[in-house]
């Protein structure tokens, strides 16, 4: 039986600047339809993986396929494939949104018979039925963000790559362009590179973390977010111990009273402390009511992921 093409592949992909490798040796496979977030502080590595995946650079080595086809060996077939959209969208403002998105279908080798219908069902996916006869010059951040998307989704591809989609837009328009996102990640994958971690946890159901050129972690957001294991725990006791009686604990390492009943206590170890104020409370009578170990935020998954 002939096994299915994943949607992306990237095996063992590495890149050099001059002498200095900007990322070495990035694997990872995408072969479901959702929203997968390609993370990284500045200067990780996570536009250069973007650009060779899209075709924009040339890898040092390694590959690329896309639906089975190597992009360095077979570009146009290859990219037949993909959407893309950069961080500064190639708009013609110029032109209408009909203008532009006939010429972006044209230039994507959509057949002359179909382009009306690619463009019909951009328009509709992206909400821009209304604005097909308005200059893209008139339009406001949000709706051009929105031709921008129309444009990498005109030829129907199974992937789309978005490069900071959000960048530049105002709360409101956030929130659409969010929207959109999972729309068009219903019925293909999308990787969006980002460093608003606001953004990951509103859109994305995989993560591909990269931090000093190479790949730091791989999985599903629930993964991302349990990564770093807690340390702290929140404690409300009625008749709480004195710190220095919560010291004496082996694995505290300093407590913080929030109000006179609920304490946050630094640990170090794993979550067996909880157990332990719970048979301490018992037996010196804290009078214990509810206690929850604290998650980690995302800026502090990152942060440790990215070694800073």
């Amino acid at each position: 039986m002939e096994t299915k093409p994943k949607i992306v592949e990237v095996r063992n992909l590495s890149h050099r600047y001059s002498v200095d490798w900007a990322i070495r040796e990035i694997n990872f496979e995408i072969n479901e339809r959702g929203v997968v977030g390609l993370l990284g502080s500045n200067g990780a590595g996570k536009s250069t993986t973007m650009n060779i995946i899209c075709g924009v650079l040339n890898q040092t080595e390694g590959d690329v396929l896309l639906g089975g086809i190597n992009i360095r060996e077979n570009p146009i077939e290859a990219k037949k494939l993909l959407g893309f959209l950069p961080q500064r969208a190639p708009l013609h403002t110029d032109l209408t949104v009909d203008e532009y998105l006939y010429h972006c279908a044209d230039i994507r080798l959509v057949p002359k018979s179909e382009i009306p219908a690619a463009v019909e069902r951009a328009k509709r996916k992206c909400g821009l039925e209304e604005y097909s006869r308005r200059l893209i010059k008139n339009l406001s951040g949000g709706y051009q963000q929105r031709v921008g998307i129309a444009q990498s989704i005109i030829h129907n591809p199974p992937f789309v790559v978005l490069d900071e989609p959000t960048n530049g837009l105002d709360p409101n328009q956030i929130v659409q362009v969010r929207q959109l996102i999972r729309e068009i990640a219903r019925d293909r994958a999308v990787l969006i590179s980002t460093h608003i971690l606001p953004e990951v946890q509103a859109v994305c159901d995989q993560i591909k973390m990269i931090e000093h050129g190479r790949m730091v972690f791989s999985g599903s957001l629930a993964e991302f977010n349990n990564c770093a294991a807690p340390s702290t725990l929140v404690a409300m006791m009625d008749a709480a111990p004195a710190d220095d009686v919560l010291l004496e604990i082996p694995a505290v390492r300093r407590v913080e009273r929030i109000t006179s009943r609920r304490l946050r206590i630094h640990f170090e170890g794993d979550d067996s402390i909880v157990h332990e104020i719970m048979r301490r409370s018992v037996e010196e009578g804290w009078q214990l009511s509810e206690i929850f170990l604290e998650k980690q935020s995302l800026d502090t998954v990152f942060a440790k992921l990215s070694g800073k």
